[in-house]
């Protein structure tokens, strides 16, 4: 008994490796069916005398054309496990902490701890896997005057990405070459009948509420997997 004790102790902490940030009491989740689906389930869930509860209905969304890929973020990916990779048209599978609001608007609704920018002609988010501002917000001091700037402009006049919220995969400080660039959640398109890069989007209305109910001192986490995944891991990374 006291070896299988002295086992159970050493092994634990390997069982354990990985959950969610003890100081997190806010989650989304999104389920997809499969590693190949572009659908996704979203629910909100707060955690409330130490258990989660969901805090309203779930609602649907799509994700990357090809589905899921493991990406970059808090949880550790399993070994030989194929990973996200730029334009592979893969939504990142995994759990994330959220960054900042970025939108046309001038103001939105938001909590006013969640930073917010309103994206001007000027702002560029780096998908260039050789540069070394690679997944990065950058501000020019003038208007973008080569193509490869243009091509990294934020504000393309395109209604769907005129609101999102940053999904911390492959996020600085620590940005690997070619591992996944600007992950957002924005407006669906084409009312929910088109996939994504690798995205998560969803109706106006209902990422808007997502938004305004963000709560940065609450250490909001997305958590993005196929179904299968999701009841395997659920308990040991306690999950809602």
């Amino acid at each position: 008994m006291r070896l299988i004790a002295l086992i159970s102790a050493l092994l634990a902490p390997l069982v354990s490796a990985f959950e969610l940030p003890a100081n997190s009491s806010q989650c989304i989740v999104g389920i997809a069916e499969g590693w190949n689906s572009s659908n996704v389930t979203l629910t909100v869930y707060e955690k409330r005398k130490g258990k989660w509860a969901a805090t309203g209905a779930p609602w649907t969304g799509r994700l990357g054309k090809n589905g899921l890929a493991w990406g970059l973020g808090l949880h550790p990916n399993p070994k030989e496990a194929t990973l996200k990779k730029e334009g592979d048209m893969r939504s990142p599978a995994g759990v994330y902490d959220l960054g900042g609001a970025w939108g046309y608007d001038k103001s939105i609704q938001k909590n006013a701890k969640l930073p917010y920018r309103q994206i001007t002609s000027r702002d560029l988010w780096v998908e260039d896997p050789q540069s070394p501002s690679y997944n990065r917000n950058i501000l020019l001091d003038r208007e973008p005057s080569t193509p490869w700037e243009k091509k990294q402009q934020m504000k393309q006049n395109d209604y769907p990405q005129s609101l999102k919220l940053f999904i911390s995969h492959n996020a600085p400080p620590r940005v690997v070459p070619n591992g996944g660039s600007s992950i957002f959640f924005h407006i669906w398109r084409g009312e929910g009948s088109r996939a994504t890069a690798g995205c998560t989007t969803m109706q106006e209305g209902h990422l808007r509420r997502l938004i305004a109910g963000v709560d940065p001192a609450r250490r909001p986490v997305y958590v993005l997997l196929p179904k299968a995944e999701y009841d395997v891991r659920r308990a040991e990374w306690k999950l809602p």
